[in-house]
């Protein structure tokens, strides 16, 4: 990761941490609706993503699910290009995420361990991060240099 995206994680993270705290504070929880959703195609598998472009449903991710449809993911939309990195805190279910560059090619993917802290970073600079049920990539012979269909019909990050 490199310092420039490390300063746009952390200005995420806190922007979203700030925007959870003042919630709680005042004793009103966010309640986000439910997010839009997406159909992608990977290697010829149909995907639902519900499509997260704002900072804070990117922060909030799938948190707190108990679980994940087979072919149900969550596509991650930045807003600036960049080393993006994922973790897993108070995420239950393990995931895979797979980073994905501007033209929809991924770039790597990462097995991700339900409450850890650990980071999971793009190889290049990614637009766009696909979390799905773990194992679903491998499962499907699908992996870097593959191309994600329907990423144009995705809002703009925010």
């Amino acid at each position: 990761m490199t310092p420039l995206s490390f300063r746009r994680f952390a200005r995420d993270f806190f922007a979203a941490l700030a925007f959870s705290g003042l919630a709680l504070a005042t004793g009103q929880v966010a309640a986000q609706g439910p997010l839009p959703t997406l159909t992608l195609t990977v290697e010829g598998h149909a995907v639902k993503a519900e499509v997260a472009a704002t900072v804070e449903s990117r922060t909030k991710g799938l948190m707190h699910r108990e679980k994940l449809g087979k072919n149900d993911g969550m596509l991650f939309v930045f807003d600036e290009l960049g080393y993006h990195a994922m973790w897993m805190k108070n995420t239950l279910i393990p995931l895979a995420v797979a980073f994905i560059d501007e033209q929809g090619k991924i770039l790597n993917i990462a097995e991700m361990q339900p409450h850890s802290e650990s980071t999971h970073a793009a190889t290049g600079p990614a637009r766009y991060a696909l979390e799905m049920n773990a194992g679903w990539f491998k499962e499907r012979n699908v992996g870097p240099g593959t191309k994600i269909k329907g990423l144009d019909k995705a809002p703009k990050g925010r």
